[in-house]
């Protein structure tokens, strides 16, 4: 049974958050602010963090940031909420290493479908593929990582999933949508940030290995390609 930690101040939110994840057979555990929040990741199991931004004490986006920058928590899928109005605290979110994010008001349908589809995208797949070379580039499942001349660079689930998918398809042009579907795991119909910000996490990780050429080109106006390294 996954147990689910829900970081939310506001307690009718909370209780409808608990209604439908329990309904679905998770366990729910909740902190209302994010000091507690962190104490409840260090000292228990957690499968996933639902995080609302605006929290008493540390506010959800510097949450999201330790977890990240900590080795034990860095894996933990984080799906922030945040009202409709906070646009750029979205966006500062995903920055931040958060793999998806809900707009309130929100649907418990909604919820349960993104939490379901982040706990899938996130069952270990090492032992269903093999390490990967493309060109000078060693993809690893194991270690969730990216090696070339003897440098690593670590890589998120997501952002593993999302080179996997890229990659395994060289020259075929993924869309945003496409990409929504096969990394995220269901049909989303808001705007495709969260691809552009994973994109450029990636980007940003395989540009610090050695000797390393733009992987994932842009196709402007339709969406992202890994480079065919025969050209």
């Amino acid at each position: 049974m996954a147990r689910i930690l829900v970081v939310e101040d506001e307690k009718h939110i909370v209780e409808l958050m608990r209604y439908g994840l329990e309904k679905e057979g998770f366990q729910v555990v909740e902190a209302n602010d994010g000091d507690r929040a962190l104490e409840m990741v260090h000292t228990g199991r957690i499968d996933l963090v639902v995080l609302d931004i605006m929290l008493p004490g540390l506010d959800g986006l510097t949450v999201c940031r330790l977890l990240r920058q900590n080795e034990r928590t860095r894996d933990i899928p984080v799906i922030i909420l945040s009202a409709r109005g906070q646009e750029l605290d979205r966006v500062l979110g995903l920055e931040l290493g958060a793999d998806d994010y809900i707009t309130k008001p929100f649907s418990v349908r909604e919820l349960v479908a993104r939490v379901k589809a982040r706990l899938r995208r996130h069952v270990p797949v090492q032992e269903a593929r093999k390490t990967a070379r493309f060109g000078d580039l060693v993809v690893d499942p194991e270690r969730l990582a990216v090696e070339a001349a003897g440098k690593r660079e670590q890589l998120t689930p997501t952002e593993f999933e999302l080179l996997w998918v890229l990659a395994g398809s060289p020259g075929r042009v993924f869309s945003r949508e496409l990409l929504l579907q096969k990394v995220w795991g269901y049909d989303y119909t808001g705007d495709s940030r969260t691809v552009d910000v994973h994109i450029r996490h990636v980007r940003q990780k395989l540009q610090r290995l050695p000797g390393s050429p733009q992987y994932i080109e842009t196709v402007r106006g339709v969406g992202y390609r890994f480079r065919e390294l025969s050209e």
